[in-house]
């Protein structure tokens, strides 16, 4: 990790760090449903570039185009069940039994996800803005998010799960997916930050994410990163504040 005093930019994440993380919505619903645990992660994150989530979260379709390939490609238990099995296999778990039958509501599925998505981490805020008192640092957010089709309330269902002003505030810089075309774990999309910010070396900027895929992405950068951030909060407020 690069000395504190090297530090100028701080990039968080949204989901999972600033809010609480969609994959939580994700297991509650696996879970009422009678599916193993991460079952659908598995399914969404196996799909790459032409799932319809990832599509989501690169601008490529609205939520009302999204809803029915979401829940169509959840639904799918053939590429499903062959995704978790190979899942299991490489982290060397143990298969549990597969589903022979699914149906899988893609706006009921989302509206959990995006319920959890909805609720404030506040140690987490309440540490933004006092490194924002501080003023020794650029604060920005990247994240993999959605738009809010044109026109809908933004108090309505479709706009669970996005940013709220209050939380866009919090940042210097508030880098969408959706807006840029592009999604973490591209590297692509860090380094679209990095110029964005005019960060000078990628060694003095610490990224936050709760997501071990998105950090090794920044590390092979050459960016510092900081995981488990919810287990740990104040790991990050102590590595910072150590000269206080």
């Amino acid at each position: 990790m690069a000395n504190v005093a090297s530090i100028t930019t701080l990039i968080f994440d949204i989901g999972g760090v600033v809010v609480k993380s969609p994959l939580l919505g994700i297991n509650k619903f696996e879970r009422a449903h009678g599916l193993p645990h991460d079952y659908l992660n598995v399914a969404i994150t196996a799909r790459g570039p032409s799932g319809a989530f990832q599509k989501l979260e690169v601008g490529g379709l609205q939520l009302s185009e999204f809803y029915d390939q979401f829940g169509t490609q959840m639904s799918d238990l053939v590429f499903n069940n062959a995704a978790y099995a190979k899942f299991c296999s490489k982290s060397n778990r143990t298969c549990p039994i597969l589903p022979t039958t699914l149906l899988v509501d893609g706006k009921e599925l989302w509206k959990q996800m995006m319920t959890e998505a909805s609720t404030y981490n506040l140690p987490i805020i309440k540490l933004i803005k006092r490194l924002r008192e501080s003023g020794r640092y650029r604060i920005a957010a990247l994240t993999n998010n959605f738009q809010i089709t044109a026109g809908k309330a933004a108090g309505g269902d479709e706009a669970l799960g996005s940013a709220s002003t209050e939380v866009k505030r919090l940042f210097d810089e508030f880098i969408e997916s959706s807006q840029v075309g592009l999604r973490k774990p591209d590297p692509k999309f860090f380094e679209y930050a990095l110029k964005l910010l005019n960060v000078q070396s990628p060694k003095e900027v610490v990224f936050l994410d709760d997501l071990g895929i998105n950090l090794k992405a920044a590390e092979k950068l050459g960016i510092n990163t900081i995981s488990k951030l919810l287990i740990f909060p104040f790991s990050f407020h102590i590595y910072l504040y150590a000269q206080f």
